[in-house]
């Protein structure tokens, strides 16, 4: 995981919820790449046409809220996401994200869809238009975590280093 990331933005609002995120009919596969083909599915229908790897979500507030489907994270993860910054986050969709290695950040970041944006995660800040906001830096244990690639391979790490 890069402790910079740098990329294109795509901006959503308030209180999206893990349906929109990936709605429930694709929930029974396995298949990461049916979560990535319908990421975003339930807001924006194209979106997963559009996203390139490496672009960065911003959302508002209770980014993520809803039900505790790991999914959610997991289709942002496998479209090619690179973070999600947003004002605030559901806690079950803000631990799953940590758990797959999806990298975000609580900033409330004022921007436009496609605006380039840099998030610093290792010491909370988000840079875009020449602004810098301050955010949420994650702690040192959670940073292993998605350094790692997330919570599985963390804890297989520390099981080899015993």
């Amino acid at each position: 995981m890069k402790k910079i990331i740098k990329g294109r933005t795509w901006v959503f609002g308030d209180d999206i919820d893990t349906d929109v995120i990936i709605p429930g009919k694709y929930l029974r596969t396995t298949d990461m790449q049916v979560f990535a083909d319908h990421a975003m599915e339930g807001i924006d229908p194209d979106f997963s046409k559009k996203v390139r790897p490496g672009d960065i979500v911003v959302g508002g507030n209770n980014f993520g809220c809803g039900s505790s489907r790991e999914q959610a994270a997991l289709a942002l993860k496998y479209a090619g996401v690179a973070c999600v910054v947003a004002k605030s986050f559901g806690r079950i969709f803000f631990r799953n994200a940590i758990n797959v290695g999806l990298p975000l950040m609580e900033a409330d970041v004022k921007c436009d869809e496609g605006d380039e944006i840099e998030v610093d995660l290792e010491n909370g800040k988000v840079t875009v238009n020449e602004k810098e906001y301050t955010g949420n830096k994650l702690p040192d244990f959670l940073l292993g975590i998605l350094s790692s690639g997330g919570l599985v391979p963390y804890r297989k790490t520390i099981q080899e280093n015993k």
